[in-house]
């Protein structure tokens, strides 16, 4: 599936295809995550919790840090 970018005022837009919008539960104002890697582009739904939980996992990764590289090793 292609889709083309388009000028929107000082910026470049694109439109999704109604099929991929309803497919995806998206609507007007929902917000993407852009993802990059080696690969290309990504776009992900945005998940508002996903900060929150990263802050969790950063605080206790740092604490049981021995813990985990064992968990790692198996």
């Amino acid at each position: 599936m292609q889709i083309k970018l388009r000028k929107v005022g000082n910026s470049i837009g694109t439109s999704f295809p109604k099929e991929v919008l309803d497919r995806f539960g998206l609507k007007e104002g929902d917000t993407l995550d852009l993802i990059v890697n080696n690969d290309g582009i990504q776009l992900v739904a945005h998940d508002p919790n996903f900060d929150r939980v990263m802050a969790a996992y950063k605080a206790g990764a740092s604490q049981y840090r021995n813990a985990l590289r064992e968990l790692a090793d198996g």
